[in-house]
């Protein structure tokens, strides 16, 4: 029985995750196309990172994990090299802008990308297509790349389908490069003293295609095109996590990244996060629960005196009420002015006027007041307050 060639496509697959599922430790690799410098997945972008830094030992590469504005801004670049991989490149205005002002000065650019923004293709007038790259066709599984030089490069997975048109009127705009259907996949523009290189396929640049048999020498034919003794040279590790396309108003903006532009404000930055952290772990040890606080002691002397003066009142036990009042003024002036009470003579009230500073006719008349009320047995209102009054007059004094 013949089979079709999708067919066949299917069976592989399921062959394959079958044996992933009895084997219990290899599985099917993740397909996700990351090109992440230190990703070593197969679209991972580990290969092109390091054979790019073999290709230009002499140079540092730069890694950027900022905008390409923020990048552009910080350089005075007039012979560099700037590397972007990115499934998908989202631009700004003001980015797009920028990237052909780099180039204008005299520097390479080289962008490639399954996806470019509109944005960069209508400044250059140029347009990308696919040719139904998502076809599950198993003969067109084994795809090219190829140069004009004849030379092609195989590998097996999607084909690789993307292409460019619009440059057959723009002087400034040169192919390099095709793909298995004659498509061109790579060009040139020429802007100023620099060039913009332009590839519509990325995974020419994944570390899967780049094991496979010689394509590693894929990318020494790509970047051949590029200056040869760059002073700098950048990979781009930012774009290829975008999402969506930034508002033209945000120009790649933020807080952070204005603040990481600046050394002393970058050292501050950090200084106050490692600040913050170390009172956040010493808070935490030192810290106890609320305690609650403690009430002041009510002072009910006042109430206590009312109360039981209400119930002498009540009672109208004048006579309990005055001594009381006697006892209580003459532990009063023995306490306040050292005087022995016991014994109350002319000398005593001497010394009492002298101390006290009341005249001695009224601590005279007040001592012969208590003298009679702790005489009588009976003791009306009128005297109850009549020596009340005495007291009170001594106390103003």
């Amino acid at each position: 029985m013949r089979y079709s060639n999708t067919y066949r496509f299917y069976l592989l697959i399921a062959l394959l995750a079958l044996f992933a599922c009895k084997s219990g430790k290899r599985v099917m690799p993740e397909l996700k196309e990351t090109y992440g410098l230190s990703d070593k997945k197969p679209f991972g972008a580990y290969i092109a990172y390091n054979q790019v830094r073999e290709m230009y030992s002499r140079n540092t590469i730069r890694d950027k994990r900022q905008s390409f504005t923020t990048t552009w801004s910080q350089s005075a670049d007039d012979n560099a090299l700037y590397i972007l991989l990115a499934r998908n490149l989202y631009l700004t205005t003001a980015e797009v802008n920028d990237m052909l002002e780099y180039v204008k000065k005299g520097n390479d650019l080289f962008i490639a990308a399954s996806s470019v923004d509109e944005n960069l293709l209508n400044k250059l007038g140029i347009e990308q297509h696919s040719q139904n790259s998502l076809s599950l066709d198993y003969d067109r599984m084994q795809s090219t790349a190829t140069f004009f030089n004849a030379r092609s490069f195989f590998y097996y997975y999607l084909p690789l389908d993307q292409y460019f048109s619009g440059y057959e009127d723009n002087e400034w705009l040169k192919p390099i490069a095709t793909n298995g259907n004659g498509k061109v996949n790579y060009l040139v523009y020429f802007h100023g003293k620099g060039r913009l290189f332009l590839h519509s396929e990325p995974r020419t640049f994944s570390n899967y295609f780049l094991l496979q048999k010689d394509n590693y020498k894929y990318l020494q034919h790509v970047l051949a095109y590029t200056k040869n003794e760059p002073e700098h040279v950048y990979w781009d590790d930012y774009y290829r996590n975008l999402r969506a396309r930034k508002s033209d108003n945000e120009d790649g903006f933020s807080s952070l990244s204005e603040i990481m532009k600046h050394p002393a404000l970058k050292t501050a930055f950090w200084l106050l996060i490692v600040l913050l952290l170390l009172y956040l772990f010493v808070g935490s040890k030192r810290r106890q629960r609320i305690i609650d606080p403690i009430k002041p002691n009510i002072n009910t002397t006042v109430a206590f005196t009312e109360t039981i003066g209400r119930l002498y009142l009540q009672k109208k036990d004048n006579k309990n009420m005055a001594e009381k009042m006697c006892t209580y003024f003459n532990e009063q002036v023995r306490h306040q002015y050292f005087l022995n009470t016991n014994h109350v003579n002319d000398d005593f009230v001497t010394a009492l006027s002298r101390k006290s500073g009341v005249e001695r006719a009224k601590v005279d008349s007040l001592y012969r007041a208590m003298e009679q009320a702790q005489k009588k047995q009976d003791i009306s209102d009128y005297e109850l307050l009549s020596l009340n009054e005495l007291f009170q007059q001594f106390y103003k004094k």
